[in-house]
């Protein structure tokens, strides 16, 4: 199922929409020639009389009129930290909220794939500080738990609060288990005087040989390409609230190469600690976030 950020909106059932833009993903994958990913169960085995009928698969059944149950694997493979900024920026525009919609929508829905592949997951949601942090865990219970957290999230307003980015990074380093993997949604914007120490703490991530994939999250035509109308407008920061007035044509080629630079950094420093990052448009569909964590997962067995 192929959503949009209108959808997301206006239905607000984050688990229905997580599952419907899964299992559609899942089938086109195996359309397709790229089914190697493993999205299924272990394996099944013939049910035994007194079993409880849980695990059943009924789909087998109807086909071959014998009685098989689900096998999954008994320890999880992974444990996930899924990790999104709730920061002021992350609401923009501050009409539809798109960035954070989108955030909100993707980490729903690597839940619902990390749950279907049994492997465990947790949330952690900051601002200036980590705001929420849930236990990592497997059961469907607890992923309908991760859900409900989002669609709050999802319904809530921007609370104009900074990103200390660096700081909470630091912080979720020391929190997590070894050998985790780290997701972050982010736009990764925070003040020019703090670069060294953002990569310092991206850095942190990697400590005891924890995996990290960044979706840096953006508007391209705005925020990165600087598309606007060549009329006057009010910009106002959405963290400090400080406005400015200007014409965009006039400060356009500047603004263009200094987010290039500062992304040119950023893409240096994640390949030189070996952490994935990837550039996603919010205008884009959700499936880029859902092959770009299979592929990261096919690398980590």
């Amino acid at each position: 199922m192929e959503l949009s950020l209108k959808d997301v909106r206006e239905v607000g059932n984050i688990e229905l929409l997580a599952r419907q833009m899964v299992e559609g993903f899942i089938t086109g994958l195996h359309k397709s020639p790229y089914h190697g990913f493993s999205v299924e169960f272990a394996e099944h085995q013939l049910y035994n009389s007194g079993e409880s009928t849980r695990h059943i698969d009924w789909k087998v059944f109807a086909k071959t009129d014998r009685l098989y149950t689900k096998r999954y694997e008994e320890e999880t493979n992974l444990r996930c930290h899924l990790v999104l900024d709730c920061s002021s920026s992350m609401y923009y525009p501050k009409e539809t909220k798109d960035k954070i919609t989108f955030s909100i929508m993707a980490a729903a829905a690597l839940t619902y794939l990390l749950q279907k592949q049994r492997d465990a997951v947790g949330l952690f949601a900051f601002t200036g500080q980590i705001d929420l942090q849930t236990p990592v865990r497997s059961t469907s219970s607890h992923a309908h738990k991760i859900f409900l957290i989002l669609e709050r999230l999802l319904k809530q307003e921007s609370s104009q609060q900074p990103t200390e980015i660096a700081t909470v990074l630091h912080e979720i380093a020391q929190k997590i288990h070894k050998r985790s993997l780290v997701v972050l949604f982010s736009d990764m914007f925070h003040n020019q005087d703090q670069h060294e120490e953002v990569f310092t703490a991206l850095q942190h991530l990697k400590h005891h040989k924890n995996e990290v994939l960044i979706f840096h999250i953006t508007d391209h035509q705005t925020e990165l390409n600087f598309e606007f109308d060549d009329r006057p407008y009010e910009f106002i920061d959405l963290e400090s609230g400080a406005k400015t007035r200007l014409v965009p044509g006039e400060i356009k080629s500047s603004y263009q190469q200094a987010m290039k630079n500062y992304y040119q950094q950023l893409k240096m420093k994640c390949n030189q600690f070996k952490i994935d990052l990837v550039e996603v448009d919010v205008q884009q569909p959700f499936q880029k976030v859902l092959s770009q964590y299979l592929i990261k997962r096919a690398r980590m067995k």
